[in-house]
């Protein structure tokens, strides 16, 4: 796996994929916990998709058990406003905020905005997905970020386009360092 972005290596004997030594991601690293599959996998769906709330903790606790380093805001990865009515809840800000309050830190809920209503980035090639979020957030106050060590969080992580973009907007408005952890990564076919 690559030590930035977590996607699986063309060779055993390189630490970094060749998108991150072509186009360095914003974020330190990105870390989840498993492949999008099997009970993950489905779990995962009942919570985003069937709107299972209650799983947000546990699922939260098991994006606890990676190693994370210390930080002082998390910020989950924010849906547009038309697709938040649609779904009465953002999955990210369900798991960020437990996260927040087992690590002792700041909950920043509403930092990270989507202005721009995406596509879904299901059925797109990487190339596509980076095209589908360029430009779709911004950062609506920049002094909860501006220097301060920031855990970005999303509930999959696939080409690591959405949290790539994400990232490159909390640089930009100042924040020092972000990391970004997911409960599950996926591999394109």
């Amino acid at each position: 796996m690559c030590q930035r972005c977590g996607k699986p290596l063309a060779s055993e004997v390189s630490t970094i994929c060749g998108e991150c030594m072509k186009d360095e991601p914003a974020f330190i690293y990105a870390r989840g916990f498993g492949l999008y599959e099997g009970a993950l996998k489905k779990a995962i769906n009942l919570l985003k998709f069937y709107g299972i709330k209650r799983l947000s903790k546990p699922l939260s606790d098991i994006i606890a058990s990676v190693k994370m380093p210390q930080v002082e805001a998390v910020v989950p990865v924010p849906l547009h406003e038309k697709r938040l009515r649609q779904r009465e809840f953002n999955q990210s800000a369900l798991l960020a905020k437990y996260l927040a309050k087992k690590a002792g830190t700041s909950f920043m809920s509403d930092c990270l905005v989507k202005i721009k209503d995406t596509r879904p980035q299901v059925g797109l090639n990487a190339d596509e997905r980076r095209r589908n979020v360029k430009g779709a957030f911004t950062v609506k106050d920049k002094g909860p970020v501006a220097g301060k060590k920031v855990l970005l969080i999303d509930d999959v992580v696939t080409t690591g386009a959405t949290v790539r973009e994400c990232s490159r907007v909390l640089k930009k408005a100042g924040a020092e360092k972000i990391y970004v952890s997911s409960l599950a990564h996926s591999v394109m076919d």
